[in-house]
């Protein structure tokens, strides 16, 4: 599996939103693209990521970047998910996990002192021609939107 670095192409996907809709990451070509992958839907540092991007969506559509985000729950649990914290953005469902595999964002981790396998929390910055700019492999939930939002204002030169 190749690493996902900084100025390799980002792998196409076609993934399904909450409400069904397909999502292709090429559809997003000429615009950044906020690709984040998250471990589970209405969990304490996953809604805080979330409801972090939905606040900081002015800022990133300003910038011309459009979020995505990525587990491994189905199209209802997204659903449910979104409604509940009035997401205003994708959240692309990938049970097989083929997505979270491509961007190596699935491994070990720890899990209240347990070592378990599940999705990492990291978030891929793309460039309109479909590369990766920017890479955070540990987030940490809180502040994430507005350092994702600083680092694409400083890779635009904003």
């Amino acid at each position: 599996m190749p690493a996902m670095e900084v100025g390799t192409l980002a792998p196409d996907f076609a993934l399904p939103d909450q409400e069904g809709r397909t999502h292709r990451l090429s559809d997003y070509r000429g615009r950044w693209v906020v690709l984040y992958f998250y471990p589970k839907d209405d969990t304490p540092g996953c809604t805080k990521e979330a409801c972090g991007f939905r606040d900081q969506m002015g800022s990133l559509k300003a910038l011309d970047a459009v979020v995505l985000g990525v587990s491994a729950d189905d199209v209802e649990s997204h659903k449910r998910f979104a409604e509940k914290y009035g997401l205003n953005f994708p959240l692309l469902a990938d049970p097989e996990r083929k997505v979270i595999g491509a961007y190596g964002a699935w491994g070990k981790k720890n899990l209240y002192g347990k070592e378990v396998e599940g999705v990492l929390r990291q978030t891929f910055l793309i460039d309109p021609e479909g590369r990766i700019a920017k890479v955070w492999r540990k987030v940490s939930p809180e502040g994430h939107a507005l350092e994702v939002a600083e680092a694409l204002k400083a890779l635009r030169g904003a």
